[in-house]
């Protein structure tokens, strides 16, 4: 039997549930919002930053699984998309000393009057469709002027307390998107910048430039993954998390030859966006982005397509 987009369902090993990923290392969040905790020597390290609707099942779950709060010394953006920076206000106005790292691109995007207001907009949107609007009631959660951090850079090498994480560029999915890789513990937390695990399949989105995003997919390809840590839809271990990146490389390759396909019927991208995000839908009916959003994530794929094929790039 084959999953929706055609990737073989056995020997998959997907983790969806919060809870310990391994030694020191949790999944926090929900099953398709979460993000990592990694508890070091000196302190404990956020790693992404979710959606803001999570900031509930967070702190619950620090209850949960005993995880000490004021530990939090770090907190690592891998993009600057509104699913990706939701608790970050939240944590650092509650606990200032945390130290908040995202590429130089990033910080310029989260500087941004035009990104602030989308993240945010988005963002309540979004809780409002998964049924968790209240949350802005209680906690503090929008994106204004005062988070501000260290630049990452590709070759950075960050001291986790104990560990050390590398820091690579890997473009594509958006112009400021960073993997931070585990070697000694061959973990990677590619973000979007890899493919996603929904369901039983791969999903895969070069949203800011469809080319780059395949670019950094090879780049990831010849790390050793024992834990493919994604941002939506949990995390992955086993046979299947050594073969990932090479999976989503494939599944990224079937997803451009359908959006040429797509472009040059139509030969207009909002046309050409609007039959390949129904498709989806048909085929992923539960997927956790609005039919809105997903348009506009399609559209710019189908941009960077058209301007390919048109010869503009």
């Amino acid at each position: 039997m084959r999953g929706a987009q055609g990737i073989k369902e056995e020997r998959l090993v997907r983790i969806r549930k919060p809870g310990r990923v391994r030694d020191q290392l949790w999944f926090l969040g929900c099953e398709e919002s979460g993000v990592y905790l990694f508890e070091g020597k000196d302190g404990s390290t956020l790693i992404s930053g979710g959606m803001s609707y999570i900031v509930t099942d967070v702190l619950q779950q620090f209850k949960e699984f005993g995880i000490d709060e004021q530990r939090i010394s770090k907190l690592l953006i891998l993009h600057a998309h509104f699913d990706h920076v939701g608790i970050v206000p939240f944590f650092k106005r509650r606990h200032p000393e945390i130290e908040v790292y995202a590429s130089q691109r990033g910080w310029e995007i989260l500087r941004m009057e035009k990104a602030i207001s989308t993240i945010n907009e988005f963002s309540r949107m979004v809780a409002k469709r998964m049924g968790r609007g209240e949350v802005y009631s209680l906690y503090d959660l929008d994106w204004r002027d005062d988070v501000m951090g260290g630049a990452l850079r590709d070759g950075d090498r960050l001291d986790l307390g104990g560990i050390e994480a590398h820091i690579l560029e890997t473009p594509g999915h958006s112009s400021c998107s960073i993997t931070t890789y585990l070697p000694e513990w061959k973990v990677l937390f590619p973000s979007d910048g890899g493919g996603i695990p929904f369901d039983q399949t791969i999903v895969t989105s070069g949203n800011s430039n469809y080319t780059k995003y395949q670019q950094s997919l090879e780049r990831l390809k010849p790390l050793e993954v024992e834990y493919y840590c994604a941002d939506h839809y949990g995390y992955v271990t086993g046979e299947e998390a050594k073969e990932f990146i090479p999976k989503t490389i494939e599944r990224a390759k079937q997803l451009r030859r359908r959006m040429e396909e797509a472009y040059r019927s139509t030969r207009d991208i909002d046309r050409a966006a609007e039959k390949l995000v129904a498709s989806f839908y048909d085929e992923n009916p539960r997927y956790f982005l609005s039919r809105e959003i997903f348009v506009e994530v399609y559209r710019q794929m189908v941009r960077h397509i058209a301007s390919v094929i048109e010869g503009n790039l």
